[in-house]
C-alpha cells in the first residue's frame, strides 16, 4: 500500500463519525495541566537548580591570593601564560592546530581578537597610573631595556615568587633580589587590582556597550581562581560537571551536547578534538533538521501506533 493509499484510508475511517459523544471542557483541563507542570517546575527548580554564586573578579582575586595574581601577571609580561602560547584567534604563538579535511579555520578567520599579554594586561593598565611617578618610571625602564634584560628580570622574579608571601594589608613580599622594575611594577598592579580598576581597564573596548568580557575571563584563567572555583563545583572537564547560567535561559545546559564527546575517545585524546566535535555535531544537527525525509527514520511513529491506542474509540480498533 502506499503512502497516499494509507492517507485516504485513515480519512475515510474518520469522515463519517458515527461514534459516541461526550461533553469536553478545554479551559478545565488547561487549567489543570498548567497547575500540574508549574508544580512539576518547582518541585525540579528545588532539586536541580543551579546556585547563584557570585561572579568572579579580578579585585576579589588580587585580595584573596594576591601572590597567584602577581605570578600570573608575570608570565603574562613575559609571554609564558596559557594565553600568551594559544594561538588564533588571539595571537600567533603557535601555527594552525584545528583542522578537518579541507576546512582550516585558524587559517580562514585567522587572529580575530588580537590579545598582547604583556601590553594588554600589565604595561597598558600601568601607563593608566599616571598619579604614581614611580609606577611610571619603572614601566619606562623597563620598557627600554633590551628582549634579554627583560627575561633576566621576569625569570628571576617568577623564582622569587615561589617563596613569596601575603601579608595581612593584601600585599606581597619576595625573598631575593635583582628583579630590575617588575616589584615597583607589580606593586602598582597589585594595588590597581585589588581597587577594582583593572576589572575596568580590561572590559574596556571600542563597542558602546562594554559587555566583552575576554581579556578578564583570559587573565583570570591563566591563574588559579578559576580552575579552584569549577573544582569546588565539579565543573572541571574530568567532573563532568555542568552549571546553568543565571539569569541567561537556557544558559550552558545546551552544552552538555558538545562537553559529552571529550570525554570520550577518540575525542579526549585528539589536539585536534575541538573541531572534530564541531563537525561530529553539525552531522548530528543536520540529521535531526532532516528526519521528516530520511527512509525508515520518519516511518517510527508508524511502526509505533500509540495515537490508535489512545484515540481506540475513534478508530474502532485496538492495532
Amino acid at each position: 500500500m502506499t503512502r497516499r493509499e494509507r492517507r485516504a484510508r485513515d480519512l475515510e475511517q474518520y469522515r463519517d463519525w458515527r461514534g459516541s459523544y461526550r461533553s469536553y471542557d478545554i479551559v478545565k483541563e488547561a487549567c489543570v495541566a498548567l497547575g500540574l507542570v508549574l508544580a512539576l517546575t518547582l518541585v525540579l527548580s528545588v532539586l536541580f537548580s543551579s546556585p547563584d554564586e557570585r561572579p568572579s573578579t579580578i579585585q576579589q582575586w588580587s585580595r584573596t591570593d594576591p601572590v597567584d595574581f602577581v605570578t600570573t601577571a608575570t608570565t603574562e609580561l613575559d609571554g609564558s601564560s596559557a594565553t600568551g602560547g594559544y594561538g588564533p584567534p588571539y595571537n600567533h604563538a603557535i601555527p594552525e592546530q584545528q583542522h578537518l579535511l579541507f576546512i582550516h579555520l585558524e587559517q580562514w578567520f585567522g587572529v580575530s581578537h588580537p590579545i598582547n599579554t604583556a601590553q594588554d594586561f600589565v604595561l597598558a593598565p600601568l601607563r593608566s597610573l599616571t598619579s604614581e611617578p614611580a609606577v611610571q618610571a619603572a614601566v619606562a625602564q623597563y620598557e627600554s631595556a633590551s628582549s634579554a634584560q627583560e627575561a633576566t628580570w621576569t625569570t628571576a622574579y617568577e623564582k622569587g615568587l615561589t617563596n613569596a608571601t601575603a601579608t595581612p594589608s593584601g600585599s606581597i613580599i619576595v625573598p631575593g633580589a635583582g628583579y630590575g622594575p617588575l616589584p615597583t611594577m607589580m606593586r602598582g598592579l597589585l594595588g590597581f587590582a585589588q581597587s577594582g580598576g583593572l576589572d575596568g581597564a580590561l572590559l574596556a573596548s571600542r563597542q558602546f556597550y562594554q559587555t566583552d568580557y575576554t581579556k578578564p575571563l583570559l587573565f583570570m584563567a591563566d591563574g588559579g581562581l578559576l580552575s579552584t572555583r569549577a573544582q569546588a563545583e565539579h565543573l572541571l572537564g574530568s567532573q563532568w560537571g555542568m552549571m546553568n547560567e543565571t539569569g541567561s535561559y537556557p544558559g550552558q545546559v545546551w552544552l552538555w551536547l558538545y562537553t559529552f564527546w571529550y570525554q570520550i575517545k577518540p575525542f579526549s585524546t585528539s589536539p585536534n578534538a575541538d573541531i572534530l566535535v564541531l563537525a561530529l555535531m553539525g552531522v548530528l544537527s543536520l540529521a535531526l533538521v532532516l528526519i521528516p525525509f530520511i527512509p525508515g527514520v520518519r516511518d517510527i511513529p508508524r511502526w509505533i501506533p500509540l495515537h490508535r491506542l489512545i484515540w481506540r474509540e475513534h478508530y474502532g480498533t485496538t492495532r
